[in-house]
């Protein structure tokens, strides 16, 4: 351990394991990508005797695991003066780039998928856009790959260069899309399947996004009959556990179970582009299985940088933690 010798034993073990638990979910999420989207075989390709390309394929899928874990151990040794608390705070900023650039690919794709469906309803698009390009707009397929993929696109963009919006403004907006149904339906007699499926996309954006913020700022309902009594040195063992033995555990049970096979809970909807049955609705369901994959991966990074403040809190470091960004 003489690489880290200026770095106190258990602050170095608990930087390693943290940073190494993200360059694993980076690998594990690119190696998702590879093997439903990219035709990679995964890691059981090594075994399967399927031939050398195969097991080729499978070899760089694992070297990416090692790399990445290669890379985290190599930037823990390169950083080895940096804080438990800095650690915190920089897991934090990427957390919180990735919920705001989660909100604007969300309202970008509501707005734009509400507004073909609007178009689509009334009979109006293939005026707007021609005969055949709007009977390639209502098939899910298309609309996911050329209009929903841009916008994710120009959402993560807006994401990195804007602070100004955060996913805490889709509460309004969920108020303000189910204003709209009140209104044009008890005053105009007016209701559309798209318009509840907006309010529905929105929503559980809102719910799953809010839930890494809401562990940030420690509101996550907690049965604190003996934790409020305890001393920060104590507090620190309790959330460290935690933090391990049930965040850390249950998001990758999520990302295991929802991403493990093509039929899974996460994959499948999204290799599909899986729409509702609501005839002229929205076609962003499958973004609601991905809001479930995001919601662990969130819940997964915010977890480690809530072990990075709970180790510091048990070696009395300066700087506790009280709500140390705004994740906007």
């Amino acid at each position: 351990m003489e690489l880290f010798a200026d770095t106190p034993t258990r602050a170095v073990r608990t930087r390693l394991f943290g940073w190494v638990m993200l360059a694993v979910l980076a690998a594990y999420l690119v190696n998702v990508v590879l093997t439903f989207w990219m035709g990679f075989p995964g890691l059981s390709g090594l075994w399967s005797g399927d031939g050398g390309g195969t097991v080729l394929l499978a070899a760089l899928q694992a070297v990416a695991y090692a790399a990445a874990v290669a890379l985290a151990v190599g930037g823990v040794g390169a950083n080895s003066h940096r804080g438990l608390r800095a650690d915190a705070a920089l897991v934090t900023a990427i957390n919180t780039f990735i919920v705001r650039a989660a909100f604007w690919i969300v309202l970008l794709v509501g707005l734009g998928d509400a507004l073909i469906s609007f178009l689509r309803v009334e009979g109006m698009l293939e005026a707007w856009v021609g005969a055949d390009l709007a009977s390639d707009l209502g098939r899910s397929q298309f609309r996911g790959t050329f209009v929903h993929a841009p916008l994710v696109v120009l959402g993560i963009v807006i994401g990195a260069f804007t602070r100004s919006l955060g996913f805490i403004w889709l509460a309004l907006l969920v108020v303000a899309a189910e204003l709209v149904i009140v209104l044009t339906r008890f005053v105009f007699s007016y209701e559309q399947a798209f318009m509840a499926d907006l309010v529905r996309f929105w929503y559980g954006a809102l719910f799953l996004f809010a839930s890494a913020y809401t562990l940030l700022e420690d509101g996550h309902v907690r049965v604190d009959l003996f934790y409020a009594g305890m001393a920060r040195a104590k507090k620190g063992r309790v959330n460290a556990a935690g933090s391990i033995l049930l965040g850390m555990l249950l998001c990758w049970t999520v990302l295991i179970i929802g991403c493990g096979t093509a039929n899974s809970v996460i994959v499948s909807p999204i290799l599909v582009f899986e729409v509702t049955q609501s005839g002229f609705g929205m076609y962003v369901k499958y973004f609601m299985a991905g809001f479930l994959g995001l919601f662990a991966v969130t819940m997964l990074i915010q977890f480690v940088a809530q072990l990075f403040d709970a180790v510091a809190d048990m070696r009395g470091e300066p700087g506790a933690r009280d709500a140390h960004a705004d994740m906007m």
